[in-house]
């Protein structure tokens, strides 16, 4: 999708959103975004693998990513101009300009050789973004299918809130609101969801008593999409007995 065919409504919030706010933006929300660093720590990338951000901001976490994983190539989509101006002049002063390639573009409908030279990526990370993205499912399916065999999406968010007072998730949910931010009280069974639907496995953690919800979907390292009859195409062995249902893959609490 080009810059001139982005929703224009849903880019235009985002640049009002963050035209001022941009500059405080990682000073301030390191106090809230909870369980970033983990999920960063949790990519595991590989040698000289690829890793793309979808709805990467002020470039924060690919600058983490980046030293983290010193031979990287990395890769960062927002749909806010703005954000990526802050972006580029925090990669540029962290001397990643060679290893990051920032676009702008919209989550739920990209195309990554367009935009990146890159069709496919080892690792595709989504923090704090699918809470802001309206039809945010449609990231999550995107995501997947830019992902080459054996690739992960790292989803880290906003939980419900389950183990914390009621007044307290009250209070977050109404702040959250100025910033047209939603949590998803689906995410996790779309997450579980695509995974079935994709073959791949699937991992859940609740953190700070369900404060933030952090998840992993990994794909096979060769996938076979699934016939009518409920069996991989192509794959050997016995199709599931009439009525018979796929077990999810097991996913952990947090």
């Amino acid at each position: 999708m080009s810059a001139s065919e982005l929703p224009a409504d849903h880019a235009e919030l985002m640049d009002g959103v963050y035209r001022w706010q941009r500059h405080i933006y990682d000073l301030t929300r390191k106090y809230y975004l909870l369980g970033r660093d983990q999920m960063i720590v949790g990519l595991d990338v590989p040698a000289n693998g690829r890793v793309l951000e979808l709805g990467c901001g002020t470039g924060r976490n690919i600058a983490l990513a980046a030293r983290r994983y010193p031979d990287a190539r990395l890769y960062g989509l927002d749909i806010s101009a703005e954000m990526l101006e802050t972006a580029s002049k925090a990669i540029g002063r962290d001397g990643l300009s060679g290893r990051a390639v920032l676009a702008r573009g919209d989550a739920t409908d990209f195309d990554a050789k367009t935009l990146f030279g890159v069709e496919r990526f080892d690792r595709i990370f989504v923090s704090y973004s699918l809470s802001m993205i309206p039809g945010w499912e449609k990231t999550v399916s995107a995501a997947l299918a830019a992902l080459a065999p054996g690739g992960s999406l790292h989803v880290v968010d906003f939980g419900q809130q389950e183990g914390l007072p009621n007044w307290f998730r009250t209070l977050l949910r109404g702040w959250l609101k100025k910033f047209h931010v939603t949590p998803r009280e689906s995410l996790r069974e779309v997450l579980e969801s695509e995974s079935r639907r994709t073959g791949a496995s699937f991992r859940f953690r609740a953190l700070y008593r369900g404060y933030a919800w952090l998840a992993v979907v990994k794909i096979a390292h060769s996938y076979l999409p699934l016939d009518g009859g409920g069996r991989a195409e192509g794959a050997g062995g016995q199709a599931p007995r009439p009525g018979a249902t796929r077990r999810p893959s097991p996913s952990r609490g947090g």
